[in-house]
């Protein structure tokens, strides 16, 4: 495997672990109040990260001031407000229309590292995202129920959730700025980290009313495997595969948590599998084809 194709395949299982999350996430928020499950799922990865950081790289690595701020910038957008924009919006708006807006990451993504890396939007990068585009809305829109109901507040709520998706496209552009300095893995640790500190006020008030005795042991095990494999083993992918590639090529690798999110809640959660969803894998897997034929970073 060279090392074009150990970076497709790094980021690829990255996001597949990240929509693995969106169907454990319905058991973790069953047992815990958001706010605080988010600190403990980031504690959980922090305390896997750190020791692990300080084994493989003898100690704390120096880190330049410029890239702890772009890390501040990637927990504070990608990690903490994703996490809130994207959890008020659904409350305001309908899955559908989430949907619909969250299919444009791969886009913005692109349009992000274009505007901020100056990456050039060839044209293999162009039908790529277009393609990607394309497959996320097969599975969103054909595959989805065709209710008229839009939520209680449809424009706010579709404004909090675009605000999700440009939270997520500028971690992906930010994460390439980074990485160029520090490896994967202190950059995992620190966004981790950052994250923790960010969701700790607010889930120590949650905490404060909520009956941790009444928890019983499997109620812990979805958080656990959201804290270690949803959060840690996937920023560690996701940074290794971010390295090796350009901002706009590793955006289009965002398909994949659709495609997994899919699988996962028809297997797990046994909701229906339509032929439309057949579609937009095709679609995603064409688009990731296209992208390919970029050169690495």
């Amino acid at each position: 495997m060279d090392k074009k194709e150990k970076a497709y395949l790094e980021l690829a299982l990255g996001k597949a672990i990240v929509g693995s999350t969106l169907v454990v996430g319905k058991f973790v928020v069953a047992s815990f109040p958001v706010f605080l499950a988010s600190a403990l799922r980031l504690g959980i990865a922090s305390a896997i990260l750190v020791p692990l950081l300080l084994r493989r790289e003898k100690g704390l690595p120096s880190v330049p001031r410029k890239d702890l701020l772009v890390m501040f910038l990637q927990a504070f957008l990608g990690v903490f407000l994703f996490s809130i924009a994207l959890l008020y919006g659904l409350k305001l708006t309908t899955a559908i229309e989430s949907g619909i807006i969250t299919s444009a990451t791969p886009a913005i993504a692109g349009l992000a590292s274009f505007l901020i890396l100056k990456e050039r939007l060839t044209w293999h990068k162009n039908t790529g995202i277009l393609l990607t585009v394309l497959g996320v809305l097969a599975i969103n829109i054909i595959g989805s129920s065709t209710g008229v109901e839009r939520g209680s507040d449809p424009l706010l709520g579709n404004l909090l959730i675009f605000g999700a998706v440009i939270g997520e496209a500028l971690f992906i552009t930010f994460g390439k700025i980074a990485s160029e300095d520090l490896t994967p893995l202190a950059i995992s640790t620190i966004v981790s980290v950052f994250g923790f500190l960010m969701f700790l006020p607010f889930s120590a008030h949650e905490a404060e009313s909520f009956n941790f005795a009444s928890l019983i042991f499997s109620s812990w095990l979805p958080l656990v495997y959201y804290g270690a494999i949803g959060t840690a083993v996937a920023l560690v992918l996701w940074h290794e595969g971010v390295q090796k590639v350009t901002a706009g090529t590793a955006s289009v690798f965002t398909g994949f948590l659709p495609i997994s999110a899919m699988i996962l809640s028809f297997i797990v959660l046994k909701e229906p599998f339509a032929w439309s969803h057949l579609v937009g894998i095709v679609f995603i897997f064409l688009g990731i084809g296209f992208m390919s034929r970029e050169s690495t970073a």
